[in-house]
C-alpha cells in the first residue's frame, strides 16, 4: 500500500479531531498505509479511557498514530520551537517510512510539508481549511502590513505554488485565492470539500422535542462567534415564546458564557451551559429544534468558513438559524430552504427572522428536506472519495525538485 503521512496540530482527542480527521481516514485507510502525527493537549491526555479508545480505533484501521504534546507556552517562541520539531518528525517519518505523499491540515503543517518536500522532493497536498491570516487579522492577533502579516502571507503563496493538491472548504473561498494568488494557481485545480459528517451517527430524532430547544454548539468566546448577536436572539425568542428553551454545548467556562448571554439573570434554568464528549453530541443535538451559529460574517477571512456543526446539525433533520457572508452558508440555507437568515442584530431583524423560522417549521417536509441536504453536500462518504481521488492524482503527479530559494 502507498504510505502517506497526515499532519496536524489538532488533537485526535479533541472534537475536531474526532468529527474532522479521524472519520476521513478511516475512510482512507482502506487504500492507503497512513502515519498520523497530531498534537494532543494535556487535559485531554488526562483521560486515559479516551487515549485507549482512539489509539484502538487507529490500530482496527492499521494507521500509526504518532501522538505528540501540544504545547502553547511561552506564547513568544512555543510555535517556532514547534515547527522546527515538526519538520525534524516529519522528515524522520519520511524517511524512515518511505513516505509518498503528506496531507497536510492548516497552515503551520502545510510549511513544514514545504520545508520537508523541499529536502526530500516527496509532495504534499495543502488542506487550506480556512483563509488563515485573515482570520487571525479577523480576531484582532494580527495587523495587516506588519511583517508577521507579510512572512505569513509569503509562506501561504509558497505553500499554494508549490502543494501538489490544494483542498478549501468553500467555493467562496477559492475566488479569493485565485484573485490574490493568480500566478501562482494559474492552471492549478483546488478541490473543495466542506466539513462533512458521519451521517450514520447523526440522524434525525425518532420523535420532535415537546419544547422548542434552541441549541448553539461549539465556542462563543473565539474571537470569531457574534455572542452578541445570540444573545440578542435569546432575548427575542424567549420574549415571544415563553416555552422555548436555550442549550449551550461548549468547552468554553461556563459561567462567562452565561454572563455574556443572561447578564441580568432572567433566564434561569431556561438556559443551560455544558460540554459532551464527542460520542454524546449525535444525542444531545437531536433534543434541539433550531441551531444558531452566527459567525463574524462579512470579513474576508469568513469566506473560507465552512462551519463543523452545520453538517451534523442538517444530519440530525434540524434548521439552522445564521447570517451572511460566512463561505457558502447563506447559499445553501436559501437554495435548500433549510433554515433562515439573520440580517443583523436589530430587533425588527430578529423578529422577523424568528416568524420565518416558526414559519419554516410548520413545513413536514422540512425535517426531510434538512437530511437530504446535508447527505447532498456534507456526506461523509463523498468526502472521503473525493480526498482519495486527491490522493491518487497526487501521487500519480510528478513534483519538480524545489529549490530553498523557491
Amino acid at each position: 500500500m502507498t504510505q502517506t503521512l497526515y499532519l496536524t496540530r489538532n488533537g485526535l482527542l479533541e472534537p475536531l479531531g474526532q468529527s474532522q480527521v479521524i472519520p476521513y481516514l478511516r475512510g482512507l485507510s482502506k487504500d492507503y498505509k497512513i502515519t498520523l502525527i497530531t498534537y494532543e493537549k494535556a487535559a485531554d491526555w488526562q483521560d486515559d479511557a479516551a487515549v485507549a479508545r482512539v489509539r484502538r480505533d487507529c490500530e482496527a484501521h492499521g494507521i500509526t498514530w504518532l501522538p505528540q504534546v501540544f504545547r502553547p507556552h511561552p506564547k513568544v517562541i512555543a510555535p517556532a520551537m514547534s515547527m522546527i520539531r515538526m519538520i525534524w518528525l516529519v522528515h524522520r517519518e519520511v524517511r524512515r517510512r518511505g513516505i509518498t505523499l503528506i496531507h497536510a491540515r492548516s497552515y503551520i503543517p502545510a510549511a513544514v510539508a514545504l520545508a520537508v518536500h523541499r529536502m526530500t522532493g516527496v509532495p504534499f497536498i495543502f488542506d487550506m481549511r480556512a483563509l488563515w491570516p485573515e482570520e487571525l487579522i479577523t480576531a484582532r492577533r494580527l495587523k495587516r502590513g506588519t511583517w508577521m502579516h507579510r512572512s505569513i502571507t509569503a509562506a501561504e503563496r509558497a505553500c499554494l505554488k508549490h502543494a501538489v493538491g490544494i483542498v478549501s472548504l468553500t467555493e467562496a473561498a477559492v475566488g479569493h485565492l485565485r484573485e490574490m494568488f493568480p500566478d501562482e494557481l494559474h492552471g492549478k485545480e483546488i478541490t473543495i470539500i466542506p466539513t462533512c459528517a458521519d451521517l450514520g451517527r447523526f440522524r434525525p430524532a425518532i420523535a420532535v422535542p415537546a419544547e422548542p430547544v434552541h441549541g448553539c454548539i461549539g465556542t462563543l468566546l473565539s474571537g470569531w462567534f457574534k455572542i452578541d448577536w445570540l444573545r440578542a436572539w435569546i432575548e427575542t425568542v424567549a420574549a415571544h415564546d415563553p416555552a422555548a428553551r436555550f442549550e449551550i454545548l461548549t468547552r468554553d467556562d461556563p459561567q462567562t458564557v452565561r454572563s455574556n448571554l443572561d447578564p441580568d439573570q432572567q433566564l434561569g434554568d431556561k438556559l443551560t451551559i455544558s460540554s459532551r464528549k464527542p460520542s454524546e453530541m449525535p444525542e444531545a443535538i437531536r433534543q434541539h429544534t433550531a441551531s444558531i451559529m452566527f459567525y463574524s460574517g462579512g470579513e474576508t477571512s469568513e469566506l473560507g468558513r465552512s462551519p463543523t456543526r452545520m453538517a451534523e446539525v442538517l444530519g440530525s433533520g434540524i434548521p439552522v438559524v445564521a447570517n451572511r457572508g460566512v463561505g457558502d452558508v447563506a447559499k445553501i440555507v436559501e437554495e435548500h430552504r433549510v433554515g433562515v437568515l439573520v440580517d443583523d442584530m436589530s430587533k425588527p431583524s430578529i423578529e422577523k427572522a424568528f416568524a420565518e423560522l416558526c414559519t419554516l417549521q410548520e413545513d413536514p417536509q422540512l425535517s426531510d428536506r434538512c437530511r437530504a441536504t446535508a447527505k447532498q453536500v456534507f456526506s461523509l462518504e463523498l468526502g472521503t472519495v473525493s480526498y482519495s481521488e486527491l490522493y491518487r492524482k497526487s501521487v500519480a503527479t510528478p513534483t519538480p525538485a524545489t529549490s530553498l530559494a523557491d
